[in-house]
């Protein structure tokens, strides 16, 4: 089953009050509404999993295939129950809310579930002057206390201006939010924990302001914040550069650049690989595949090999 096949996955779209329409326009995807903020593009997360769109399973969903095909994942037993990771392209056409997310500690202790959210970030495109709200300025946690019951938003938080092709490592306990003009690639672990710091007084189209998670917010936030350093290097393949964004506990992100041809070894369990531009195809064992910008599938374990052929541009991962 899918021993030489890529496993190709359906975009599920979600509405937020920051989206707006850039994944019809720059990625073509069929949007509910023109506040399309977020597509989960490789998802078995149960609030958004992804269809399979070819093969066996075709119809089925990644959690599925997961749950009941462990052998396309080389998933060993006493092995996690939760598919471990998420991927999104996002499209901020307002700012999103400030927030944190908790570690795995927390996220099981307190709310239950598998994972916390640590996350990277890859800048598709940016709008001139386009900043993210990255970390706090607070030195202790009842200095950040007071800041936040205070409203002292321009003081507490720290604002980085991004262009595209930029890198950002969000472990957990760091104070973010993606700022408006940003389209952005989001590997994450899979969870759907967030708590909102600050919403910008905003109100949806009901006139109702979004809840806050002040206390949970307080207790999970890293102070004094620290920069997430992700050790970076790149290395050429025939046609293709491969960069490695980030490489820790959780995942593995690297940026593959191709323009020609490429073979490539595959030593992960599995590979989750995303098209952000250009054409290739796709060889595995003779079979042909084209993928194209917009493209997101998985390589399942047992592919030892793939070779490319083209001029792409792909953030692939691993666990």
């Amino acid at each position: 089953m899918y021993k030489n096949e890529p496993i190709f996955l359906e975009p599920v779209l979600q509405e937020r009050i920051w989206g707006g329409n850039k994944l019809k326009t720059e990625f073509n995807y069929e949007i509910p509404s023109d506040q399309t903020g977020e597509a989960w593009v490789i998802s078995a997360h149960l609030n958004g999993p992804s269809v399979i769109k070819n093969g066996p399973l075709s119809g089925r969903t990644l959690a599925d295939a997961w749950k009941e095909h462990g052998e396309l994942f080389n998933k060993r037993t006493g092995n996690v129950e939760e598919y471990p990771l998420l991927i999104k392209i996002l499209d901020a056409a307002d700012d999103l809310s400030v927030q944190v997310h908790p570690d795995d500690t927390f996220a099981r202790e307190v709310e239950g579930v598998p994972y916390g959210k640590t996350e990277c970030w890859y800048v598709i495109s940016a709008e001139e002057g386009a900043e993210l709200v990255l970390g706090h300025h607070a030195s202790t946690r009842e200095e950040l206390r007071k800041m936040v019951e205070s409203g002292e938003w321009d003081k507490l938080l720290r604002r980085v201006k991004v262009k595209a092709g930029d890198f950002v490592y969000v472990p957990s306990g760091t104070i973010h939010a993606i700022g408006a003009g940003i389209v952005i690639l989001e590997t994450q672990q899979s969870s759907d924990i967030t708590y909102r710091v600050y919403d910008y007084d905003r109100t949806d189209a009901a006139g109702n302001k979004r809840e806050l998670h002040l206390e949970r917010s307080i207790q999970v936030t890293t102070v004094p914040h620290e920069d997430a350093l992700a050790e970076q290097k790149e290395e050429s393949f025939g046609g293709l550069v491969e960069k490695q964004l980030v490489k820790e506990q959780y995942f593995t992100v690297y940026h593959w650049q191709l323009d020609g041809q490429s073979s490539r070894e595959m030593d992960a369990d599995f590979l989750q690989v995303s098209v952000l531009d250009g054409e290739a195809l796709l060889i595995l064992d003779g079979r042909e595949f084209t993928v194209k910008k917009g493209s997101h599938f998985v390589l399942p374990y047992g592919v030892g090999s793939c070779q490319l052929q083209g001029q792409a541009e792909f953030i692939v991962s691993h666990t």
